[in-house]
């Protein structure tokens, strides 16, 4: 009886320790998994993200043990690795991005909460949209604005420089 008591304080403090450990690893590879869920859920409003690239490139690691999720993500990387994609390449991206989520919602224990539907109408306020198209709509002008200040710079350089030269042979 004594043996048994001495190995129990042995064994008993070791194995609460292994156990909560791997308890603590299954509770990192869920928050891991919900992290870039949620990246993935948040940005699907706005597009491309720095964090959403940085949240797929993460799939294959933190999703290793799940299949599905990874499968999905292999047909959805294989549909984005498209040089300049044509509206129908781009609603198949869409639609295989919501795939995607469809499936890691399905994967963390969502099935029933999170819908198709819900992944495809994102909650957007309209002053929130108006504002990134008057935003983008900015950038755009100045990229223009821009490009036309870069073109007047080279065509008064080119003249200076034809300027020059003509001295050059005068003289």
């Amino acid at each position: 009886m004594e043996i048994l008591n001495i190995i129990a304080l042995i064994f008993v403090p070791i194995f609460a320790v292994v156990v909560g450990q791997k308890l603590q690893q299954r509770a990192q590879k869920r928050n891991d998994k919900m992290q870039i869920f949620k990246t993935l859920m948040t940005s699907r409003i706005f597009g491309w993200t720095n964090e959403s690239v940085q949240a797929m490139n993460l799939i294959d690691i933190v999703f290793a043990d799940d299949k599905a999720v990874r499968k999905q993500w292999k047909i959805c990387f294989d549909k984005m690795c498209v040089e300049n994609p044509t509206e129908t390449e781009l609603s198949k991206i869409k639609t295989e991005r919501e795939k995607l989520l469809e499936t890691m919602a399905k994967s963390l224990g969502y099935k029933d909460i999170i819908t198709w539907e819900s992944i495809q109408n994102p909650y957007i306020p309209k002053g929130m949209a108006e504002l990134m198209e008057q935003q983008q709509a900015y950038q755009k002008n100045q990229s223009i604005l821009m490009e036309q200040m870069k073109n007047m710079m080279q065509t008064s350089r080119k003249e200076e420089t034809n300027g020059e030269a003509q001295n050059a042979n005068s003289k």
